[in-house]
């Protein structure tokens, strides 16, 4: 007890002690510091820090509840938006990939990074499709230069007939491979299939390289129109081939090697047919009248027409 009244006076001693030493000090009230006068005393006010701690605190609270706002439906045009949210480098890159793809290189995972896009495939189905149907009517405009004899009108059908084959074509088959890699998951734990989105923004730039193709289909050689066709098909089923080599190897060696063989074949179905059917040299229903003549038998064309009888 003397201990603590000792303690109480010798600090009490020390301030008096203090105040003598400068009898023009000054105290400032909310703090228990002496400051000389001549300077400044910066005094803290604690309501202010405690204003100041509920304000970040109420910011934090603002943000999460932005992170935990609900997600638009997805017939709502709010979530198709941010798969149209790309850059041109993006775009430029993923065709890079597309283009000069290569073993233990996976698309996904070095250009979509988990964020697949569908700016770059609607827009490279659409140039594809136009670029088949106008590169099909050339040809015949070309064949009609090289053969007057042939026929030619505007083959406006075309557009609609590319249109719809390469959309459902960049959709259906995603869709069912997607459904199918899932059904595997569900049999072999391993597996772990991409999502539709990305199976989708794959097959979409894999197709990017027959637009070139095309164009060099109106070379007028069969076989060079063949040699672009195979390699064309090549790099883009080869970068179908390397993306989906990592989720199908987890699965049984027969599975794997019966689902690849079939997406190449797909692949290669649909460069085939649209060969055969926008570069037909000599459509039938576009051959002009003396050729459809030259077609007859003999005896058609020198059988003699019937007189007139006389009276």
């Amino acid at each position: 007890m003397a201990a603590a009244d000792e303690l109480a006076f010798h600090e009490f001693e020390e301030a008096s002690n203090l105040l003598a030493e400068t009898p023009d000090a000054a105290t400032a009230r909310g703090s228990d510091q002496l400051t000389p006068q001549g300077h400044v005393a910066v005094v803290v006010d604690s309501g202010g820090s405690c204003g100041a701690e509920e304000e970040a605190e109420e910011s934090d609270r603002t943000a999460l509840l932005q992170e935990e706002k609900q997600q638009p439906g997805f017939w709502t045009f709010g979530y198709y938006q941010s798969f149209f949210d790309v850059d041109t480098s993006q775009v430029l890159d993923r065709i890079r990939g597309s283009l000069l793809p290569r073993p233990g290189h996976n698309f996904v995972r070095h250009h979509l990074r988990n964020r697949p896009d569908l700016y770059g495939p609607f827009w490279i189905c659409a140039t594809l499709a136009f670029v088949l149907a106008i590169t099909g009517n050339l040809t015949l405009v070309l064949a009609q230069r090289r053969d007057p004899s042939i026929h030619y009108s505007p083959q406006f059908h075309k557009v609609t007939v590319a249109g719809v084959t390469i959309y459902c074509y960049v959709w259906l088959v995603p869709l069912a491979l997607w459904g199918f890699l899932r059904w595997r998951k569900g049999v072999r734990e391993r597996m772990g299939p991409y999502t539709f989105l990305e199976t989708v923004c794959v097959y979409g730039y894999s197709l990017f390289v027959f637009i070139p193709t095309v164009v060099l289909w109106l070379i007028p050689v069969p076989w060079l129109q063949w040699l672009f066709g195979a390699l064309a098909l090549a790099l883009s089923a080869a970068t179908l081939v390397f993306t989906l080599w990592p989720v199908v190897r987890e699965d049984t060696r027969l599975v794997a090697a019966v689902l690849l063989s079939a997406v190449v074949l797909l692949h290669a179905l649909l460069a085939v047919g649209c060969k055969f059917y926008f570069f037909r040299p000599l459509p039938l229903e576009h051959l002009a009248p003396s050729l459809q003549a030259a077609s007859l038998p003999p005896k058609l064309l020198l059988s003699p027409t019937p007189r007139a009888k006389t009276t």
